[in-house]
C-alpha cells in the first residue's frame, strides 16, 4: 500500500486545525458547565458492588434504601449477576451492615465489595492525576529540546496536549465515566502519540540536513516529503494498537471498558495530530525564523 507522496499535508492541516478548534471550544463549554462524570475514584462516597446468585431489579432494591434512609442521590446499576449501587455519601459502619443484611434477605448468597473514598482522598487523586500529565509533558519537552530543538519540542507538546484534551472533551460531552484507568489511558496515549511524532520529526531533521531551503515553498515540500516517507509506519502502528484496544473495549470486562474506550478515542486523535498538527505546526514555527546573514570571509 502506497500513500500519495504529492499530497499537501501542510495545506490540508488547516482543516484539521479548524475541526480541533471547534471541538476544543465545545469541550471547554461542556467542561465549564457540566464538568467530568467522575467515578467513585474521584468523588467522595461509597460504591457497593454486589455479586448475585439470583436476578434483582432496581425496583426491588430501591425500597430497601428508602427504608434505611440512604436512597438520596443513589444510583443503582443492575446486571445479570451483579448490581452496583453508587452512594454520594460515605456509608457508616451501621448503614453498611444494615444494607448487607437487607440485601441478603433478597439473595442469601450475595457477596459484597464496598469501596469508599473520602473528600480529601478524592481531591488528592485528582491533583496527582493532573501532576502526572504535567510532569510527563515537561519531561517530553526537555527530551525533545535536547534531541532536536525547541521548535520541535513546542510543536510536540501542543500535539500531545491536543490529544489529551480531545479525549477529555469527548468524555465530558458524552458524560462518560472518568476513573483511575482513564488517567492511565491518557498517559498511554501521550506515549504512543509522541512516538509517532518523533518518527516524523526525525525524518524532517534528516531531510533538513541535505536540503537547500531558499523559499517558503521549499520548506513546505520538505515537510510534505518527510510526512509522506513515514506516514504508513505511523498509520500501521496506530492501527495495530487501535484494533487491540477496540476489541478489548467490545469483549473486555466492565473494569477496563473506560480505559479501552479512552485508548480508542485517543489513538484516533493521536494518529492525525502527529501528521496534520505537529509537523505543520513545526513548519509555522520554522517559517518565522529569521535567517542570519552569512559572515564575510
Amino acid at each position: 500500500m502506497r500513500f500519495n507522496k504529492n499530497l499537501d499535508y501542510v495545506h490540508l492541516s488547516k482543516y484539521f486545525y479548524i475541526a480541533s478548534i471547534v471541538l476544543t471550544i465545545v469541550g471547554l463549554i461542556c467542561l465549564s458547565v457540566f464538568g467530568l462524570n467522575y467515578s467513585v475514584d474521584f468523588k467522595a462516597g461509597s460504591n457497593v458492588d454486589i455479586s448475585l446468585t439470583k436476578p434483582l431489579t432496581a425496583e426491588q432494591v430501591k425500597p430497601v434504601l428508602d427504608k434505611l434512609g440512604i436512597a438520596e442521590g443513589t444510583t443503582i446499576s443492575p446486571g445479570e449477576d451483579r448490581m452496583n449501587i453508587r452512594f454520594t455519601q460515605v456509608l457508616s459502619d451501621d448503614n453498611d451492615a444494615q444494607l448487607k443484611s437487607e440485601i441478603s434477605k433478597l439473595d442469601d448468597k450475595a457477596s459484597f465489595e464496598v469501596n469508599t473514598v473520602d473528600p480529601e482522598m478524592a481531591r488528592e487523586l485528582a491533583r496527582n492525576a493532573i501532576y502526572a500529565v504535567l510532569i510527563s509533558c515537561i519531561g517530553i519537552i526537555i527530551y525533545v529540546s535536547i534531541r532536536f530543538e525547541w521548535r520541535f519540542a513546542l510543536a510536540a507538546i501542543v500535539a500531545l496536549l491536543h490529544d489529551a484534551f480531545m479525549v477529555i472533551a469527548v468524555f465530558s460531552i458524552f458524560r462518560l465515566e472518568v476513573d483511575l484507568t482513564f488517567i492511565v489511558a491518557v498517559l498511554t496515549i501521550i506515549g504512543y502519540s509522541i512516538n509517532d511524532t518523533i518518527v516524523i520529526f526525525d525524518r524532517i531533521r534528516e531531510n533538513l540536513r541535505f536540503s537547500k531551503l531558499k523559499t517558503r515553498q521549499d520548506l513546505v515540500e520538505l515537510v510534505n516529503h518527510s510526512v509522506a516517507q513515514t506516514i504508513m509506519r505511523s498509520l500501521y502502528t496506530a492501527l495495530t494498537v487501535f484494533v487491540a484496544a477496540f476489541f478489548l473495549f467490545l469483549l473486555g470486562g466492565e473494569s477496563i471498558k473506560m480505559f479501552s474506550l479512552a485508548m480508542v478515542i485517543g489513538l484516533l486523535f493521536g494518529a492525525y495530530s502527529s501528521i496534520f498538527i505537529a509537523s505543520p505546526l513545526w513548519f509555522v514555527f520554522k517559517g518565522t525564523q529569521k535567517n542570519k546573514p552569512a559572515k564575510a570571509s
